[in-house]
C-alpha cells in the first residue's frame, strides 16, 4: 500500500475530495455525513451516528480495512448535548481497542446535519496497538488514549482531566495546557517517545482571546523544534474545558522546516519518514473565500515543496471555515489544485484566530 490510491464507495462526494485515500500503509477517510442514497440527511443524533458509522464501515471495506483497524477518529458534533447519545451508539462498534478520538462542537454542512466523522485506519492485517500508560485509569469513554500504527502515534484529543479520577480540572488556558502536556508526556513515554517526537498538533480553543496565553505556554513545552500546528475556535464537551489538543508523534527523525514568515510557535511543515505534515494555512484579508483559498493553497504548495512533496502527494486535508455559506466558493478554488483523485477531506465550521480569515487548511501528505 505504498502507492497512493483513491478509494470510492457510497454516495458521490459533494465537493472535490475522495471518500478515502490509501497511502503509506494508512487509509485516510473523508469526513462522513449521515446522507442516505438520495443525499438527504435526517433523523436524531442516534440515527445519524448509526448511519455515519455504517458508511465508515462501507468506505473502509472498499479500502481493504474495517472498523477494528481504525487508529484515530475525529468526531464533529453540532450540539454538545448530543455527546452522550453519540457515545451510546459509538461504543457498540468497538468491543476492544477502540481508536483514539477527538470530539469537538462545530458548525456542519446542512441545517439537519448533527455529526461528521473522519478517520484514519490501517489495512486488514496491518499492525496497530493501543498505548496504555502505566497506572492510568481506563478511559471512561469509548476511545484509546493513543494508538500506534507503524512509526506514527495518534493521540486522542487531550483535555485538562485528572488521569487518576477522570475529573475535569479547572483553571486558565495556561494551566490546562500544562496538565495536557504532562499527560501527553506520560502517554508518549509509554511508547518510548517524548514531546520532541510530536510532528503535528491541532489545538481547539473555546475563546479566541486565550490565543496569546496558549502560545506563551506552548513555547515552554516546545522550546526547540516545533510541530506543525493549526489552531481553531470550537466548543468542547464540558464547560470547564478551555482547550483541547490533538497530537501526532512519529518515531523517525523529523525534519522541521520553518513557517513563511517564520513563527516562534510552529513549523510550517514537518517531514517524518514518508509523512509530511503542513500547518494550517490561511490568507486573512486577502479577498473573498475563493481568493483566500487560492492563497492558502499557494502557501501549502510552497510548504510541501520545502519537504520534497507536491499536491499530488496529499492524502488528507482539513478545511475550517467560520461561515459555511462560502463552501461553494472555497470548493471552486480548491478544485483548481486538486482536480484528479483529490485527497480525503473534512470541512467543518469553526472560528479562526486570524482577523478577517474565511478559510484555514491543514494537510498531511505521504511521499511515495
Amino acid at each position: 500500500m505504498t502507492q497512493r490510491r483513491a478509494v470510492h464507495a457510497g454516495p458521490a462526494p459533494i465537493g472535490p475530495y475522495s471518500p478515502a485515500i490509501a497511502a503509506g500503509g494508512l487509509i485516510f477517510v473523508s469526513g462522513i455525513l449521515a446522507a442516505d442514497a438520495a443525499g438527504t440527511i435526517s433523523g436524531d443524533i442516534t440515527a445519524q451516528t448509526r448511519r455515519v458509522l455504517a458508511r465508515l464501515e462501507e468506505v473502509l471495506a472498499a479500502a481493504g480495512s474495517d472498523l477494528a483497524h481504525a487508529v484515530t477518529v475525529h468526531v464533529y458534533l453540532r450540539r454538545g448535548e448530543d455527546f452522550a447519545a453519540m457515545n451510546a451508539v459509538y461504543e457498540t462498534h468497538w468491543k476492544a481497542q477502540p481508536p483514539s478520538r477527538t470530539t469537538v462542537v462545530a458548525d456542519l454542512l446542512g441545517p439537519e446535519t448533527l455529526i461528521e466523522v473522519a478517520a484514519v485506519a490501517v489495512p486488514r492485517g496491518g499492525q496497530h496497538a493501543a498505548i496504555d500508560p502505566p497506572g492510568w485509569a481506563r478511559s471512561p469513554l469509548p476511545y484509546s488514549y493513543c494508538v500506534r500504527a507503524g512509526d506514527a502515534l495518534f493521540l486522542a484529543g487531550l483535555v485538562a482531566r485528572d488521569r487518576s479520577t477522570n475529573q475535569a480540572v479547572e483553571g486558565g488556558v495556561g494551566a490546562q495546557l500544562d496538565l495536557i502536556m504532562a499527560n501527553a508526556r506520560e502517554i508518549l513515554g509509554a511508547a518510548g517517545l517524548s514531546l520532541e517526537h510530536v510532528v503535528s498538533a491541532r489545538v481547539y480553543l473555546t475563546d479566541p482571546a486565550s490565543f496569546a496565553e496558549m502560545n506563551d505556554g506552548w513555547r515552554t513545552h516546545f522550546a526547540g523544534a516545533k510541530p506543525a500546528r493549526a489552531t481553531v475556535i470550537a466548543g468542547l464537551m464540558q464547560p470547564a474545558y478551555k482547550i483541547e489538543v490533538t497530537l501526532v508523534a512519529h518515531g523517525s527523525q523529523a525534519e522541521h522546516l520553518p513557517a513563511d514568515p517564520p513563527s516562534g510557535n510552529l513549523s510550517g511543515v514537518v517531514k517524518a519518514g514518508s509523512m509530511v505534515f503542513v500547518s494550517g494555512m490561511l490568507a486573512a484579508g486577502a479577498g473573498d473565500a475563493a481568493a483566500q483559498t487560492r492563497e492558502a493553497l499557494s502557501k501549502a504548495r510552497a510548504a510541501l515543496a520545502r519537504a520534497g512533496a507536491t499536491p499530488a502527494d496529499v492524502a488528507e486535508a482539513t478545511v475550517w471555515m467560520p461561515d459555511l455559506t462560502h463552501f461553494a466558493a472555497m470548493n471552486s478554488a480548491y478544485r483548481e489544485v486538486f482536480a484528479d483523485a483529490p485527497p480525503a477531506r473534512a470541512t467543518v465550521g469553526a472560528g479562526l484566530v486570524a482577523k478577517d480569515a474565511l478559510v484555514e487548511i491543514a494537510m498531511t501528505a505521504v511521499l511515495p
